[in-house]
């Protein structure tokens, strides 16, 4: 593999592209017009533009990739995250084009992109699964039998969804057929299919997934595990690794039945086999995400690899030459996701320009970013702008760090989620580690942190006055 196009842009375009040039491969950025001077686009050996802004006139425009990629004699896609990248028919077209598609093959993606096939294919390996019906429902009447049978609180869920369209939570028999609608409503719009189904709703759950790796000599290994159960809108915001619940035979279980999952759809390359863990710290199969993960580099850090240079390596054909029992846990690593998002307002975007931009720097600290100081922040895309990883000896360390590094990253011209990741970090729930994917509606609320500014301004002002009173004393001291 001499040439790879990186069918992505920002932060995770630049993070492969490194990895790329790391192993001597030439790299290709694809970009739309209003990326034209975008750090991915200047990071990269060579630069096409496939089409104006709109997403769906460019980065989603997988013919014009294809076209791009052939016309410049690549031999391989690595397709990030979001856009292509869980697309069976783009994997499918690279497959005809004889263009490597650094990822699954194209039935893996469909088989487990689709919530109802993937239990199908995993239900032979004895994975816990949440208890429901492992089939769409259209009939209010028989969701309403169904929410009897296991116990209200429900959950009815969007077959082909993810990011949490499509879901609702229903409490009470008389709010099935609203939400049943509401439901079906969203997930035809969101992703043009609007099967649901119905399963037991987990209360105080935590989201933990695992890291897996297979190659193409029938060699699956797991990475451990990462929480991911802060969110906002059911979306990741922190991460961490490795979980601070897990005890050594549970991580052993969930690994192994990661490593299983992945067998049952005859995986190749890297994926994530995401799980629900509940108050008893029973763990039950929620999906399978058949594409590298926005959080992963917690994944590589505790496990000291680069799981962009796997994916190629095994995407060209070589054996993975890592064994299971050669991997151990070594640290703890964070990550916020920083978007340029209001948390004072709902999290809802914040376009703007960035007038001050400046990335912490120091031991421990990495940060995979994807913007400039005077960069605007399009409207068309997800609004994240970098992600700030820290690491430390232990869990404490890397959480300290993390509100270190916050305070040192420096952002004017839009609102972001640092303040967010800095009240998590100082929460006493997240420091000792018992929250769940509740935290925000539980702990979080805007007052809370403008109160926190409050206080954090007038400190700075005290310190201030102080020591202008200082300067001013030393100013009338006599010669």
């Amino acid at each position: 593999m001499q040439k790879i196009l990186v069918a992505n842009r920002g932060e995770i375009a630049i993070r492969v592209m490194q990895t790329a040039k790391k192993m001597g491969i030439k790299t290709v950025a694809v970009f739309s017009e209003v990326d034209r001077h975008a750090p991915h686009v200047k990071f990269a050996d060579e630069a096409v533009c496939i089409g104006p802004a709109p997403s769906n006139q460019s980065y989603l425009r997988g013919d014009k990739i294809i076209e791009v990629a052939k016309s410049l004699n690549v031999d391989g896609i690595h397709p990030g995250y979001g856009f292509l990248s869980e697309n069976a028919e783009f994997a499918e077209l690279c497959e005809k084009n004889n263009v490597i598609f650094i990822g699954p093959r194209s039935k893996a993606i469909q088989m487990m992109g689709d919530k109802l096939a993937a239990k199908d294919a995993v239900k032979d390996y004895n994975i816990p699964m949440v208890p429901g019906v492992d089939r769409a429902v259209t009939d209010t009447k028989e969701a309403v039998q169904i929410a009897k049978d296991i116990g209200f609180p429900i959950l009815i869920k969007a077959a082909a969804g993810g990011g949490g369209k499509g879901m609702r939570v229903v409490e009470q028999e008389k709010d099935v057929e609203e939400q049943m609608k509401r439901a079906i409503s969203e997930a035809t719009s969101a992703f043009g299919d609007g099967s649901v189904f119905v399963e037991k709703y987990v209360s105080s759950p935590r989201h933990i997934e695992i890291q897996v790796m297979a190659d193409s000599h029938g060699n699956v290994l797991h990475f451990f595990e990462r929480e991911c159960s802060i969110q906002r809108r059911h979306q990741k915001v922190v991460e961490e690794a490795p979980s601070s619940i897990l005890t050594p035979k549970l991580r052993e279980e969930m690994g192994e039945a990661a490593i299983n999952v992945a067998k049952s759809c005859d995986y190749l390359g890297a994926g994530t086999v995401e799980f629900l863990m509940d108050a008893d710290h029973k763990f039950y199969f929620l999906e399978m995400n058949t594409r590298l993960q926005v959080e992963h580099p917690v994944s590589e850090i505790i496990a000291g690899v680069d799981l962009v240079e796997l994916q190629i390596k095994v995407a060209r054909g070589e054996e993975l030459q890592i064994k299971q029992e050669d991997l151990k846990i070594n640290g703890h690593a964070l990550e916020l996701r920083v978007y340029a998002e209001d948390p004072l307002n709902d999290f809802l975007p914040s376009v703007g320009n960035l007038e001050t931009y400046k990335l912490p720097v120091g031991d421990g600290i990495r940060v995979d970013n994807g913007f400039e100081e005077g960069m605007d922040i399009p409207i068309y895309y997800d609004p994240m702008l970098s992600k700030l990883i820290t690491y430390g000896k232990d869990r404490d360390e890397a959480i300290q760090l993390m509100i270190k590094a916050i305070d040192n990253y420096h952002i004017k011209g839009v609102e972001t989620t640092l303040p967010f990741g800095r009240f998590v970090c100082e929460h006493e729930s997240f420091k000792s580690g018992n929250f769940d994917t509740h935290f925000v509606k539980n702990y979080y609320s805007p007052s809370l942190l403008e109160a926190q500014h409050k206080e954090e301004a007038q400190i700075a002002a005290q310190i201030a006055l102080k020591r202008y009173l200082e300067d001013q004393k030393l100013l009338r001291l006599p010669n």
